[in-house]
């Protein structure tokens, strides 16, 4: 059942978010991992091995699919898998910012069916399981309900809005934010901080399966970068882009952006 699962993400994301918290308070140095894939840490592998044997003791079954372990064919044949980023955000760790997340979720036949999302120096920790709303830190949480897209907050890296991305030259009128982590923005988006939350790019699906379900269940709508719903576990496990919002917005932004083909799998 998805809240069995709940259950066992949140335990194990206050854990692990014990772990990172430690790591962090010493600072660890970061390395670049090959292929510009970017950064990781001790703090990175360390949480990435306690997840990995808490949920896979936990649920044998079930295939497993994390930014920080070698990926391999077994988890597209399990009906669920775990979907984990140890550390979302590893750049703002390294540099002692406290938005870094724990991102952890469970996908059924392409649909996050659970997911937590935990901010630990941020004291707030984010879930939600299918068709049983959203929470943070266990009182539930509401999307923007904004009827429009100019005015609006929007969570995005500058080059998304670069006139290229949009029909009309450039996007509607809107307040732009930055936030290292996708997982947070995504978590933003569900609590209503925010109305909106936008990236272009081709994203991996640890970054936002999480996010994903949270921000859909409080009651946004989410979609990849064409407006197509978001599918997981997929044998090349990346999204074309992200876009979560309020439903008016999120339909006036998808109507405003430009046409971009899928990336080939």
């Amino acid at each position: 059942m998805p809240a069995d699962d709940l259950a066992l993400l949140v335990g194990a994301a206050r854990e692990a978010g014990a772990l990172a918290a430690a790591h962090f308070a010493r600072r660890p140095p970061a390395r670049e991992k090959p292929g510009g894939a970017g950064p990781v840490t001790e703090a990175d592998l360390a949480v990435d091995a306690f997840l990995r044997g808490t949920l896979t003791a936990a649920r044998p079954g079930y295939g497993w699919l994390s930014e920080e372990t070698e990926d391999g064919p077994a988890r597209l044949f399990a009906e669920r898998v775990f979907i984990v980023d140890p550390i979302d955000g590893t750049r703002a760790f390294v540099a002692g910012e406290p938005g870094w997340a724990l991102s952890l979720a469970v996908a059924e036949r392409g649909e996050v069916i659970a997911a937590a999302v935990f901010l630990p120096m941020l004291e707030r920790l984010y879930a939600a399981a299918a068709g049983r709303g959203a929470t943070c830190n266990g009182a539930p949480v509401r999307a923007s309900r904004r009827q429009g897209a100019r005015g609006a907050t929007l969570l995005a890296a500058r080059p998304a809005l670069a006139a290229e991305n949009w029909r009309a030259g450039a996007p509607p009128p809107m307040e732009r934010v930055f936030r290292p982590s996708l997982a947070h923005r995504m978590s933003l988006v569900a609590d209503g901080r925010f109305d909106a939350m936008l990236t272009l790019r081709p994203t991996w699906e640890w970054d936002v399966a999480a996010g994903a379900l949270l921000a859909a269940e409080a009651g946004a709508r989410v979609s990849d970068r064409a407006g197509a719903p978001l599918r997981f576990n997929a044998a090349t496990p990346l999204v074309h882009g992200v876009l979560a919002a309020a439903p008016a917005v999120h339909a006036e932004l998808a109507g405003a952006l430009a046409p971009s083909p899928a990336p080939a799998p």
